[in-house]
């Protein structure tokens, strides 16, 4: 592992995420959530940094089954409704699941086995969960023995845009939780994501499933109003190459750039294949000697050049594509029209990921 592109993760300041998120959640438990390798930090892989938690969420059953490789002890929850080829696994290695699908539920009464679930209803999210007029029906399928429904579950779709939309999504899963309780004991009863935590206090649900906030990155513009996030990713590569062109000089594939003056071209060694996006061609910015540089030319699978003109940069040098101070993920985000999610869990695994 001698690549010289790295992720550095700032081990301290994930605890220090933990410890705001708690004083803001109070006394309702955390679930980590940890899927897409800890939306990119790879956080998900270090036993010794997550074997205390209680209950950590992941998006898909191979996530789950990783962590019990890794010997991870406590309870994991998969979010989406898994498929029924995955109903082996989930036995084998005692995962919880989020279950909404008819088909999935009656295949898993099938194999005669003990299974803790969590029932996901739709509220409004449009994707996956139990319709309301649905739900008397999955509660009678649900009366299994080996069936063990400890938690109740939705989605919000828009918690820090439409509260009017929000509030009646808190509404009718009350009133369906309500139902549940008829017949469930419910251990754990959960809406609230990062968003939720952030702009309601919903009294009646008793865990939090915490993602973006754990790794110090907004969840909306005004994250910063109400909590002290600390990142604790920093994407960093060096300088392989450089050279003096002269002008009208051509700069990688398609020419896409053209030299307008003598220019001095670093080549640094990460590209498109690593995560760093081709539409940063010709407008993204880096970090080299603390000085921002442009992206000249189309960005390569393995590598892409950047303009150091005037910059006292050497081969070796260190190039930040972020380092959350003079350039964060949100402002590259912004620049490529996404979220930060999206930046964070697309660096791809040719990228070495340290902890520092």
């Amino acid at each position: 592992m001698n690549r010289q592109t790295v992720m550095e993760i700032d081990k301290d300041a994930f605890f220090k995420n933990i410890e705001n998120i708690k004083k803001l959640s109070g006394n309702k438990e955390l679930m980590y959530i940890m899927k897409a390798n800890s939306y990119g930090t790879y956080l998900n892989k270090h036993i010794d940094i997550i074997k205390d938690f209680k209950i950590i969420g992941v998006a898909i059953v191979k996530e789950a089954i990783e962590l019990r490789q890794i010997g991870f002890k406590n309870e994991i929850f998969v979010l989406n409704q898994p498929d029924v080829e995955d109903i082996p696994n989930i036995i084998k290695y005692n995962i919880t699941v989020g279950v909404s699908d008819i088909t999935f539920i009656k295949e898993l009464i099938k194999y005669n086995k003990r299974v803790n679930v969590h029932l996901e209803l739709e509220t409004g999210m449009g994707r996956t969960g139990v319709l309301e007029n649905d739900l008397i029906d999955v509660v009678e399928l649900l009366q299994n023995k080996n069936i063990c429904v400890n938690g109740a579950y939705t989605h919000l779709s828009c918690p820090d845009s439409d509260s009017t939309f929000t509030e009646n999504q808190i509404s009718v899963f009350k009133k369906e939780i309500t139902i549940l309780r008829q017949y469930f004991d419910l251990k754990y009863i959960h809406l609230e994501a990062s968003n939720g935590l952030l702009n309601y206090n919903v009294d009646f649900c008793n865990l939090v499933r915490v993602g973006i906030l754990l790794y110090g990155y907004k969840s909306s513009n005004d994250t910063l109003n109400k909590i002290v996030l600390n990142p604790v990713a920093k994407l960093k590569s060096k300088i392989c190459f450089i050279k003096e062109v002269a002008e009208h000089f051509s700069v990688s594939y398609g020419k896409t750039y053209i030299t307008d003056r003598i220019t001095k071209i670093a080549t640094v060694g990460i590209g498109y294949a690593d995560g760093i996006r081709r539409s940063l061609s010709n407008k993204g910015e880096v970090i080299i000697k603390n000085k921002k540089c442009k992206i000249i030319g189309t960005v390569c699978m393995d590598s892409f050049m950047v303009d150091v003109t005037g910059v006292d940069a050497l081969v070796g040098d260190d190039v930040y594509i972020w380092d959350n101070d003079i350039i964060t993920v949100d402002e590259i985000a912004l620049e490529l029209g996404t979220i930060n999610y999206e930046i964070l869990s697309t660096i791809s695994d040719r990228v070495e990921r340290i902890i520092v």
